[in-house]
């Protein structure tokens, strides 16, 4: 940071549905008018006066580098593992199988903890260190739950994590072995999050729950500001992305307008493509539907366990963003995503997670449809590594004898 330079730009916060107006520097959950979440402003007016994208070059490769468009006032603040920067990686050998001849993926399985929900946890546990919250409450899918329950570690707060018994094991290990809070709740994560409102309520945790405090956004976010800056700082013309509670994809449509007003990009939009599973798809019903929000799913059920969200709080914002951007929404069967993890795995050599699998089945689908071209510039959210969920893969190789002739050619 320069001499006399403002860390960061907040502004204020403002209701997502009714656009009421609340201060940024107290803690606030949701919308106290018509109960929605609240999205954080910039003062984007000195933030273009003050900061060209060309700062950017020569500063740490983490999101922290856009620290005028996040919400945390101080550098001394931060919560980090120096997570960000992930790679957009070619995938010309998958490509070449689906007909898409531009297709990249953005890999957020290298974020610390595996997975993008770091970028939520760093800059969302960040901010509640900076305005002196002490103890969070959360549920989870798993993911999100394992990150903040180890950057609540790093920042020492309490955190109170509920997550279905379903959930990923790998998760439940994490958040118990950094000190959480943890309990396991036979139903899913909506349920959980019911349990969570009430010790909210009855014990003054904060509640860290997807929208329900704004800061989580402002990290993931940053997908789209690494996207936009990784490109020359132009769009794609496709961006897919895996949507359970849609925060990430809510992100990006965010990160796309503050840097348009800011006149970083152009007007072009990439067209956002929300990715769901058959057993739960909320959105895509809804997208079908031309609704403005989304109705509960009823029995949700995916092996692509992260999207598993029968109704999610931001739902309105996912489906805006579709709308606005002419994109669409689409489901697949957790056959075709595990069809095409091992197709993604065997032409370039990644083990990406079921979510992220998702998105690829998506895509050959609207390929197939054509909905996608074969010169459209194609970009893919993988938001983990497939480490974190053996149990998607079935190998039985043949087992040898201590002397034993290997069985190849």
């Amino acid at each position: 940071m320069g001499s006399g330079k403002v860390y960061s730009y907040l502004d204020h916060l403002e209701c997502g549905r009714c656009n009421a107006r609340f201060a940024a520097d107290v803690v606030q959950g949701l919308c106290t008018v018509c109960g929605s979440p609240l999205l954080a402003r910039y003062d984007l007016d000195r933030v273009g006066a003050n900061c060209s994208p060309s700062e950017f070059v020569g500063r740490s490769p983490d999101l922290w580098r856009y620290h005028e468009l996040l919400p945390v006032r101080s550098p001394d603040s931060k919560v980090s593992f120096g997570e960000g920067m992930t790679p957009l990686i070619p995938m010309p050998g998958t490509g070449s199988v689906m007909g898409l001849g531009r297709l990249f993926m953005k890999d957020e399985g290298l974020l610390p903890g595996g997975t993008f929900k770091a970028r939520g946890a760093a800059v969302g546990v960040s901010r509640a260190k900076e305005l002196g919250i002490k103890r969070i409450a959360m549920p989870t899918n798993g993911n999100a739950g394992a990150a903040w329950a180890a950057y609540a570690a790093r920042a020492g707060i309490e955190a109170l994590i509920v997550m279905p018994t379903d959930a990923p094991s790998v998760t439940r290990a994490e958040c118990a072995l950094t000190g959480a809070q943890l309990f396991l709740v036979d139903g899913l994560i909506s349920d959980a999050g019911k349990m969570v409102a009430e010790a909210v309520s009855a014990r003054g945790y904060s509640d860290a729950s997807t929208l329900k405090e704004p800061y989580r956004l402002e990290g993931k976010k940053t997908m789209g500001l690494e996207i936009f800056e990784q490109l020359g700082w132009r769009v794609p013309d496709v961006i897919l992305y895996p949507t359970g509670g849609g925060v990430g994809l809510i992100g990006i449509y965010k990160a796309l307008l503050e840097c348009q007003q800011l006149g970083w990009v152009g007007d072009k939009l990439p067209r956002l493509v929300s990715v769901q599973a058959s057993g739960c798809a909320p959105i895509v019903r809804a997208w079908e539907d031309r609704a403005s929000e989304s109705t509960m799913w009823e029995d949700a059920s995916t092996v692509a366990f992260g999207i598993t969200v029968p109704k999610a709080l931001g739902d309105f914002l996912i489906l805006d963003a579709i709308y606005k951007t002419d994109g669409c929404a689409i489901a697949v069967d957790d056959d075709d995503l595990l069809d095409a993890q091992g197709v993604v795995a065997r032409n370039d050599g990644a083990f990406i997670c079921p979510e992220g699998a998702a998105c690829f089945a998506a895509a050959r689908s609207l390929r197939a449809s054509g909905w996608l071209s074969e010169s459209d510039e194609v970009l893919i959210i993988n938001t983990g590594t497939g480490i974190k969920y053996p149990d998607t893969v079935s190998v039985s190789p043949p087992v040898l004898q201590v002397g034993d002739t290997i069985p190849v050619g």
